[in-house]
Protein backbone atom coordinates (compact mmCIF):
# COMPACT_ATOMS: atom_id res chain seq x y z
CA UNK A 1 0.00 0.00 0.00
CA UNK A 2 1.55 3.19 -0.79
CA UNK A 3 1.58 6.30 0.90
CA UNK A 4 -2.08 8.76 2.07
CA UNK A 5 -2.51 11.97 3.07
CA UNK A 6 -5.31 12.78 5.10
CA UNK A 7 -6.81 16.05 6.10
CA UNK A 8 -7.64 16.45 9.97
CA UNK A 9 -9.74 18.50 11.50
CA UNK A 10 -8.84 19.54 15.21
CA UNK A 11 -10.37 21.40 17.78
CA UNK A 12 -10.47 21.70 21.84
CA UNK A 13 -12.68 23.81 24.24
CA UNK A 14 -11.61 22.25 27.29
CA UNK A 15 -8.26 23.33 29.08
CA UNK A 16 -6.26 19.95 29.73
CA UNK A 17 -4.21 19.51 32.89
CA UNK A 18 -1.29 19.06 31.64
CA UNK A 19 -1.11 21.34 28.35
CA UNK A 20 -3.30 24.30 29.81
CA UNK A 21 -5.43 26.33 27.32
CA UNK A 22 -8.01 24.44 24.04
CA UNK A 23 -5.10 26.81 21.91
CA UNK A 24 -2.30 24.55 23.66
CA UNK A 25 -3.94 21.11 23.48
CA UNK A 26 -3.94 21.72 19.85
CA UNK A 27 -0.24 22.48 20.10
CA UNK A 28 0.24 19.34 22.12
CA UNK A 29 -2.10 16.87 19.88
CA UNK A 30 0.00 18.20 16.55
CA UNK A 31 2.99 17.29 18.08
CA UNK A 32 1.42 13.55 19.18
CA UNK A 33 0.31 13.21 16.00
CA UNK A 34 3.66 13.66 14.23
CA UNK A 35 5.27 10.44 15.50
CA UNK A 36 5.20 6.83 14.62
CA UNK A 37 3.45 6.11 11.81
CA UNK A 38 2.20 9.15 10.68
CA UNK A 39 4.15 12.35 9.42
CA UNK A 40 2.36 16.08 9.55
CA UNK A 41 2.96 17.05 6.18
CA UNK A 42 1.35 20.84 7.34
CA UNK A 43 -0.52 22.65 9.91
CA UNK A 44 -2.82 25.48 10.04
CA UNK A 45 -3.15 28.06 12.04
CA UNK A 46 -5.15 28.18 15.66
CA UNK A 47 -8.88 29.83 14.95
CA UNK A 48 -11.00 30.71 17.57
CA UNK A 49 -14.52 29.51 16.80
CA UNK A 50 -18.02 30.22 18.44
CA UNK A 51 -19.06 26.60 19.93
CA UNK A 52 -22.15 24.94 17.73
CA UNK A 53 -25.00 23.07 20.19
CA UNK A 54 -25.05 23.55 24.13
CA UNK A 55 -21.44 23.85 24.44
CA UNK A 56 -20.31 27.60 26.16
CA UNK A 57 -17.05 27.84 26.09
CA UNK A 58 -14.84 28.75 22.70
CA UNK A 59 -13.00 26.53 20.37
CA UNK A 60 -9.64 26.68 19.19
CA UNK A 61 -10.03 24.69 15.93
CA UNK A 62 -6.71 23.88 13.55
CA UNK A 63 -6.19 21.72 10.52
CA UNK A 64 -3.30 19.51 9.18
CA UNK A 65 -2.33 17.17 6.46
CA UNK A 66 -0.62 14.06 7.57
CA UNK A 67 0.62 11.10 5.93
CA UNK A 68 0.36 7.55 6.68
CA UNK A 69 0.35 3.96 5.13
CA UNK A 70 -2.61 3.13 7.50
CA UNK A 71 -6.22 2.71 5.82
CA UNK A 72 -8.74 5.10 7.15
CA UNK A 73 -10.46 3.34 9.27
CA UNK A 74 -6.93 2.18 10.84
CA UNK A 75 -6.11 6.08 10.88
CA UNK A 76 -9.39 6.55 12.91
CA UNK A 77 -8.24 3.96 15.95
CA UNK A 78 -5.06 5.78 15.82
CA UNK A 79 -6.95 9.14 16.75
CA UNK A 80 -9.19 7.98 18.97
CA UNK A 81 -6.38 6.65 20.95
CA UNK A 82 -4.90 9.93 20.39
CA UNK A 83 -8.07 10.98 21.91
CA UNK A 84 -8.04 9.26 24.88
CA UNK A 85 -5.09 9.99 25.64
CA UNK A 86 -5.62 14.17 26.16
CA UNK A 87 -8.62 12.58 28.51
CA UNK A 88 -11.56 12.43 25.93
CA UNK A 89 -14.42 10.27 26.49
CA UNK A 90 -16.69 9.06 23.85
CA UNK A 91 -20.64 8.49 24.48
CA UNK A 92 -20.65 11.93 26.36
CA UNK A 93 -23.47 14.73 25.33
CA UNK A 94 -23.12 15.13 21.68
CA UNK A 95 -21.51 18.86 20.91
CA UNK A 96 -20.72 18.78 24.29
CA UNK A 97 -17.55 20.26 25.84
CA UNK A 98 -14.67 18.22 24.87
CA UNK A 99 -10.48 18.28 25.28
CA UNK A 100 -9.21 17.14 21.94
CA UNK A 101 -11.66 16.28 18.82
CA UNK A 102 -9.65 14.83 15.98
CA UNK A 103 -11.69 13.98 12.59
CA UNK A 104 -10.62 12.80 9.30
CA UNK A 105 -12.26 15.49 6.68
CA UNK A 106 -10.63 14.18 3.31
CA UNK A 107 -8.16 12.22 1.83
CA UNK A 108 -6.25 11.25 -1.32
CA UNK A 109 -7.99 7.67 -1.51
CA UNK A 110 -11.60 9.18 -2.43
CA UNK A 111 -14.74 8.97 -0.80
CA UNK A 112 -14.91 5.84 2.01
CA UNK A 113 -17.07 4.49 4.12
CA UNK A 114 -17.99 1.66 6.66
CA UNK A 115 -19.61 1.13 9.86
CA UNK A 116 -18.20 -2.25 11.65
CA UNK A 117 -20.45 -1.60 14.46
CA UNK A 118 -17.63 -0.35 17.08
CA UNK A 119 -17.37 3.08 15.10
CA UNK A 120 -18.98 4.28 11.63
CA UNK A 121 -16.32 6.18 8.88
CA UNK A 122 -17.17 8.40 6.14
CA UNK A 123 -14.81 10.75 3.91
CA UNK A 124 -15.58 13.00 2.90
CA UNK A 125 -16.86 14.05 6.73
CA UNK A 126 -20.43 14.85 6.28
CA UNK A 127 -20.76 17.85 7.58
CA UNK A 128 -17.46 19.69 6.80
CA UNK A 129 -18.81 21.50 3.94
CA UNK A 130 -21.00 23.90 6.24
CA UNK A 131 -18.48 23.93 8.65
CA UNK A 132 -16.28 27.10 8.50
CA UNK A 133 -14.24 26.11 11.65
CA UNK A 134 -12.81 23.26 9.44
CA UNK A 135 -12.86 24.91 6.24
CA UNK A 136 -10.76 28.01 7.16
CA UNK A 137 -8.08 26.44 8.76
CA UNK A 138 -8.31 23.52 5.87
CA UNK A 139 -8.42 26.48 3.17
CA UNK A 140 -5.04 27.59 4.41
CA UNK A 141 -2.83 24.08 3.92
CA UNK A 142 -5.25 22.00 1.63
CA UNK A 143 -7.11 24.68 -0.46
CA UNK A 144 -6.58 22.61 -3.42
CA UNK A 145 -7.83 19.55 -2.51
CA UNK A 146 -10.92 18.42 -3.89
CA UNK A 147 -14.01 17.17 -2.43
CA UNK A 148 -14.47 14.00 -4.57
CA UNK A 149 -18.67 14.09 -4.15
CA UNK A 150 -18.66 17.76 -5.20
CA UNK A 151 -15.99 18.07 -7.34
CA UNK A 152 -15.30 21.28 -5.34
CA UNK A 153 -11.92 22.19 -3.90
CA UNK A 154 -11.35 22.97 -0.07
CA UNK A 155 -11.19 26.90 -1.34
CA UNK A 156 -14.23 26.77 -3.52
CA UNK A 157 -16.62 25.43 -0.43
CA UNK A 158 -14.74 27.63 1.73
CA UNK A 159 -15.77 31.06 -0.41
CA UNK A 160 -19.31 29.18 -1.11
CA UNK A 161 -20.08 28.85 2.63
CA UNK A 162 -19.36 32.59 3.61
CA UNK A 163 -20.77 33.78 0.40
CA UNK A 164 -23.77 32.16 1.41
CA UNK A 165 -24.30 29.92 -1.83
CA UNK A 166 -25.40 26.92 -1.25
CA UNK A 167 -23.00 23.85 -1.54
CA UNK A 168 -24.71 20.85 -4.06
CA UNK A 169 -24.75 17.66 -1.90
Amino acid sequence: MGRHRYLIALGSNMRHHRYGSPRAVLAAAIEALDHGKFKVLAASKVIETLPLGPSRRCYANAAVVLRSKRAPDEVLHKLRKIERKFGRRHGGQAWGARVLDLDIVLWNGGAWARDDGEASLVIPHPAFRQRSFVLRPATEIAGAWRDPLTGLTVRQLSVRLTKGRPVPR
